[in-house]
């Protein structure tokens, strides 16, 4: 069972979303993902200076903590996409794209950062989720 989501990607009086939905809501039990980046399993870079494969690995990695609260990327409500350049977000978006459909987008925030944790990595992602009580 999947918890039902609203997703208003055009309330009155603000301008249209093109790729997030400006509210998402639902009922439920809240999941929160911490900020993800491009380490695999051994704690190794993927994609030193390559913005695509770091935006799937960490796509990959959101994917593995959802699954293990028990949710997919159909439950996920809202992202947050710090980025150490804005020239990296087509990228993110299509690792984004890749696991949820344009009719799924959640609530989005993208914020260009000085750095992150360790200088190598380009991007870091947080998810939020709801599911079923």
């Amino acid at each position: 069972m999947r918890t039902e989501l609203t997703r208003i990607p055009a309330p009155d009086g603000v301008a249209p979303a093109s790729s997030y939905a400006h509210v998402v809501m639902g009922r439920g039990r809240f999941v929160a993902i911490s900020g993800q980046v491009a380490l695999d399993e051994n704690g190794k870079l993927v994609g030193e200076n390559d913005p695509e494969a770091q935006a799937r690995q960490t796509f990959e990695n959101l994917r593995r903590c959802l699954s293990a609260a028990g949710a997919t990327f159909d439950d996920v409500i809202k992202l947050t996409y710090y980025v150490t350049d804005m020239a990296h977000m087509p990228a993110v978006r299509a690792a984004r794209d890749a696991h949820i459909p344009s009719d799924h987008l959640p609530a989005s925030t993208a914020v260009q950062v000085v750095g992150l944790v360790r200088p190598e990595l380009l991007m870091e992602i947080e998810a939020y989720a709801i599911l079923p009580e």
